[in-house]
């Protein structure tokens, strides 16, 4: 892989702590930071789409993420995306021809110590190298298949169903 293109939608991967409003809000992404302190020997293109927490995200933005990654001429995308809506966005990306997509987030801060953002973020970029075309979650050391996918929140972890 030469080249790959990043997403961001926002999510917790992206979120910081505002003191003063006892909050998380979205911040900038933190993706292309990241690669660049693990000094990656590749090429990436990072477009900040969406900042929204994935329970924000509509079917519009879903579709405007779609056209986005149709429009660009990489074959290898990784979306940075929020847990809770993950795999509803995974399915709505299934068919784009051409494309192998690896969806990934995390379920603490990329910022704050102990995140798991980077294993992820790793885990993510092996696997979009290796598949082949289609659509992939990226989570907890393993690769997903979105139709097979779910988070289970209590767990906060994602699970296989049948």
């Amino acid at each position: 892989m030469d080249n790959l293109l990043i997403v961001t939608t926002g999510g917790t991967i992206d979120k910081i702590y505002f003191d003063a409003k006892s909050d998380y809000q979205v911040g900038d992404p933190q993706i292309g930071q990241i690669l660049q302190e693990l000094g990656v020997a590749f090429r990436f293109h990072v477009i900040p789409l969406l900042r929204k927490d994935s329970l924000e995200l509509t079917d519009a933005d879903r579709q405007l993420l779609r056209a986005t990654i149709a429009a660009q001429e990489e074959t290898r995308v990784l979306v940075t995306h929020g847990t809770d809506t993950m795999v509803q966005t995974a399915r709505a990306l299934a068919g784009l021809a051409g494309k192998t997509i690896v969806l990934t987030g995390a379920l603490s801060p990329a910022r704050f110590r102990g995140s798991d953002a980077e294993f992820n973020i790793g885990c993510a970029i092996g696997a979009v190298q290796c598949l082949p075309e289609g659509v992939y979650i990226a989570m907890n050391g393993r690769i997903w298949d979105p139709a097979r996918v779910r988070k289970n929140v209590e767990a906060n972890r994602f699970e296989e169903i049948d």
